[in-house]
């Protein structure tokens, strides 16, 4: 299975490693800015505005960086990758559909681009990821305004709420359980909640305009966890759907398990407190290898999000 991550996994400098040694991944970054109208490698390698960070630039900046990730592999794999399954967190999941062949990456980017506009224009809100499981989350809030965003793993939940119920449900928090330990997100509007609704319907008119084709490979839905179908007559729904209601991760890596996933390789991003790409951790193995033990299934995971991940990654045998 291939996966692909979401906002939070964007750094300034990414990407600037693969263009340096791929032909295949500079091409990737010249479509993209002829495509955005800006310079995205610029964005990417330098933010000399600090933008990087902005849901309207940081959708593109992801997309592009994945995908550019995603051809320099395939370029050592001899262009022919052959996924039994994709999957994306959020953002990550117009990748998987650009890798599955139901849109090009110049429709995906465009979508991603007109939809990190729309979250940053109308988001409102925070989000906060506590270390609970869904049920236990919905009891927590119940009486509170806050809505549960995205179940991550089965002892963590992402809610979101206005700023004010988020902050009031960090303190009571606090209060009632010490030694847990909440994040707050660094989110421009508490996404995949109600406060969406806005953002999901102007986004509407778009899916609607895009020609969703047949799928080489399946991708996971995030809110309904299970596959698209295969003939992307379903997509558009499924992703209107997942702008304004929670992300199933949970969900989504117990179908994989079902479909006895056994390696699993994520494209792009990165986190950590180290500058350089090669000093970057992929964003989703923590909560996905956790998804896989709790649900007593074992996966190999490979991380491809720098050209030493990448060319390591490339070199493993995988029939």
């Amino acid at each position: 299975m291939f996966i692909f991550p979401g906002q939070g996994s964007q750094y300034k400098g990414m990407g600037k490693d693969l263009v340096e040694k791929s032909r295949s991944a500079q091409d990737v970054y010249d479509k993209a800015s002829s495509v955005l109208g800006y310079d995205i490698s610029e964005l990417s390698f330098t933010d000399k505005h600090n933008e990087i960070n902005l849901t309207k630039f940081t959708q593109p900046v992801l997309m592009t960086h994945q995908i550019a990730c995603y051809e320099y592999f395939s370029e050592l794999c001899d262009n022919d990758p052959n996924p039994m399954l994709l999957a994306g967190h959020s953002l990550g999941e117009y990748t998987a559909l650009v890798i599955s062949g139901s849109v090009s990456f110049e429709e995906g980017l465009e979508l991603v681009s007109e939809r990190g506009k729309l979250m940053g224009k109308h988001g409102s809100g925070s989000m906060l990821a506590i270390p609970f499981n869904k049920d236990e989350t919905e009891d927590i809030i119940s009486k509170s305004n806050c809505e549960v965003a995205t179940v991550n793993q089965m002892k963590q939940t992402v809610v979101g709420g206005s700023d004010e119920d988020i902050a009031e449900l960090e303190n009571r928090l606090t209060n009632d359980y010490p030694r847990k330990k909440s994040i707050k997100l660094k989110t421009e509007g508490a996404f995949h909640t109600s406060l969406m609704i806005k953002a999901a319907e102007e986004f509407k008119q778009c899916l609607g305009q895009t020609e969703f084709k047949q799928m080489k490979a399946p991708v996971l839905s995030n809110f309904s966890s299970e596959i698209h179908k295969i003939d992307g007559s379903k997509s558009s729904e499924l992703l209107y759907n997942q702008l304004f209601k929670p992300v199933n991760w949970l969900g989504c890596m117990d179908t994989a398990s079902k479909m006895e996933v056994e390696i699993i390789i994520e494209f792009g991003g990165g986190i950590g407190e180290g500058t350089p790409p090669n000093e970057k951790r992929p964003n989703l193995e923590g909560i996905t290898k956790k998804n896989f033990r709790n649900l007593k299934s074992e996966v190999i995971y490979v991380p491809a999000i720098n050209t030493s991940t990448i060319e390591e990654a490339s070199k493993l045998n995988y029939q």
